[in-house]
C-alpha cells in the first residue's frame, strides 16, 4: 500500500468513514433466457387507476379474460406467459413473455404484434447503474465530502434542506435502518421478481447522497436531508463487486408507482438501451412536472437512455474529460456515501453525481423557483448555489444567502 493510502485510509477512519470491503456473497446470474414484453390493450371502461399498487384494478372477470387472451396469445406463437402487470396509466396490461422454441426476440415481437389485442410488443431491455466498481476506483477511502466546499452544502442548507418534496430513488434495495437513513423514506416497496430482497450498495449509495441525515453525529449530509424518499427497488446487485442492474418491467413498475404516488423528483442512476414503455411513462412524469434525472453514460450512443430522453436531466461526473451541451457536471469522484452493513464507503462515477442533481432539485423545489440549473466551468459542472438562489453579477452566492438566507430557514 503507497503512503498517499495509508494516510487517506486512516483519515477516513478517524471521520467514521471506514468500512469492511468484505464481498458480498455473489448474486445469481442474470436472466440469461430471452423475454418480450406484450401490452394487452385494457378495455376503457376498466381505464382506471387505483390509489394502492398491488396490482389490482377492474372486476375479477374481466382480468381474468386478459389473462385468458394472453395465454392463447402465447400459446399461438411458442411463448410462454411468466408475468404480468397491469399499467392502467397508459391503458394496457403488460405481459412477460419468454420464448420456448429457440427464435429470436424480432421474430416474436412481429409475430405477437398482429393480434388485435396487442398494443405493442418490445424487447425485455436490460439496465446497468452507473456506478464505478469496486475494482475500478484508485481511491476507495478519502474522507471529503465533494459538495461541501465545492457546492457550499452548509450555506446552502441555511436557505432549503429539500423539507416537503418528495424523491423517488429508483434503484436497487436499500437499507431503510441504516444509522444515516433511518426516518428519510415514506415508503419502500420492491418491484423485483426472482431476486432475493436485501440491503444493496448502489441503491443504499443513492439515498445516502441524496438525504443522508444532518446533525445526528454520524456519517455524511446528503444534499436534501430532509426530503422524503421513496425507496423503489428495481434493479438488484447482480455480483460482489457491485455490478447492478434492472429491466425494463421492474422500472415501469417504480415509475408508474413513482407518478400515482405524487413524486416531484425521480431519480435513476442508470442507463441502457431505448425503450418504448420507459419513453411512455417518463413523458407522462414530464408532462405532469416531474423533474427525472438520470445517469449519462458517455460509452452508449447519445449517453445511453433514459439520459438522451427529451425533458430528462442528464447528468455526469464532472471529471470525465468532456460533456455534450445538454449534460450536467455534478461530483461523481471520491464521494463518501452509506454502505449496508450501518457502514460508509467512498463511490465513484455518474450515478452518484445524478444523485447530487436530484439533492439540488429538492432543495430547488422547496423554494417553489423556476428549475433552472446553472453550469459553469470546467466541463459544464453545477453552480449549485446561482442554481439554487438565482445570483446575479451583482449580488454573488455571500450575497444572496445573506440576503435571504435567514428569513428562508426561518420558513422551513
Amino acid at each position: 500500500m503507497t503512503m498517499r493510502r495509508h494516510l487517506a485510509a486512516l483519515v477516513a477512519c478517524l471521520l467514521g468513514l471506514c468500512a469492511v470491503l468484505s464481498p458480498a456473497q455473489a448474486a445469481s446470474p442474470p436472466e440469461t433466457r430471452t423475454r418480450i414484453l406484450v401490452m394487452l390493450h385494457m378495455p376503457p371502461e376498466h381505464f382506471r387507476a387505483r390509489g394502492g399498487y398491488g396490482g389490482t384494478y377492474g372486476d375479477t372477470a374481466t382480468r381474468e379474460a386478459r389473462q385468458r387472451v394472453a395465454k392463447q396469445i402465447a400459446a399461438a406463437n411458442r411463448l410462454a406467459v411468466v408475468d404480468s402487470w397491469p399499467m392502467p396509466i397508459l391503458g394496457v396490461d403488460c405481459f412477460v413473455m419468454e420464448i420456448a422454441d429457440g427464435a429470436s426476440a424480432d421474430d416474436a415481437i412481429a409475430r405477437v404484434s398482429k393480434d388485435r389485442h396487442v398494443a405493442w410488443s418490445q424487447p425485455l431491455t436490460m439496465f446497468r447503474t452507473m456506478g464505478a466498481q469496486r475494482g475500478e476506483r484508485l481511491d476507495p477511502l478519502y474522507a471529503t465530502q465533494p459538495s461541501a466546499g465545492a457546492w457550499r452544502l452548509a450555506d446552502l442548507h441555511r436557505v432549503a434542506t429539500g423539507r416537503g418534496v418528495s424523491v423517488a430513488v429508483i434503484d436497487s434495495q436499500v437499507e431503510a435502518d441504516h444509522p444515516d437513513l433511518s426516518g428519510q423514506f415514506a415508503t419502500r416497496i420492491d418491484f423485483v421478481t426472482g431476486h432475493a430482497s436485501t440491503a444493496e450498495q448502489h441503491g443504499t449509495g443513492i439515498a445516502g447522497v441524496i438525504a443522508a441525515r444532518e446533525g445526528n453525529g454520524v456519517g455524511i449530509v446528503g444534499i436534501a436531508p430532509e426530503a422524503r424518499l421513496l425507496a423503489l427497488r428495481a434493479c438488484w446487485q447482480a455480483s460482489a463487486d457491485g455490478t447492478t442492474l434492472c429491466d425494463s418491467l421492474s422500472l415501469a413498475r417504480a415509475l408508474q408507482y413513482s407518478i400515482e404516488h405524487g413524486a416531484q423528483v425521480v431519480n435513476m442512476s442508470l442507463a441502457g438501451p431505448t425503450d418504448l414503455l420507459l419513453t411512455k411513462l417518463i413523458g407522462i412524469a414530464i408532462e405532469r412536472g416531474v423533474s427525472v434525472v438520470a445517469a449519462f453514460d458517455p460509452k452508449l450512443p447519445k449517453g445511453g437512455f433514459p439520459a438522451s430522453l427529451a425533458g430528462v436531466v442528464a447528468v455526469a461526473d464532472q471529471t470525465l474529460p468532456s460533456l455534450p451541451p445538454l449534460v450536467y457536471g455534478a461530483p461523481g469522484k471520491d464521494v463518501p456515501t452509506t454502505e449496508p452493513g450501518g457502514r460508509w464507503y467512498l463511490v465513484d462515477g455518474s450515478s452518484y453525481a445524478a444523485a447530487h442533481v436530484s439533492g439540488l432539485l429538492a432543495l430547488i423545489r422547496q423554494r417553489r423557483e423556476p428549475i433552472k440549473l446553472v453550469t459553469g466551468s470546467p466541463n459544464r459542472a453545477v453552480d449549485a448555489c446561482a442554481s439554487l438562489l438565482r445570483t446575479t453579477p451583482a449580488c454573488d452566492c455571500d450575497c444572496a444567502i445573506a440576503a435571504i438566507g435567514g428569513r428562508s430557514r426561518g420558513q422551513r
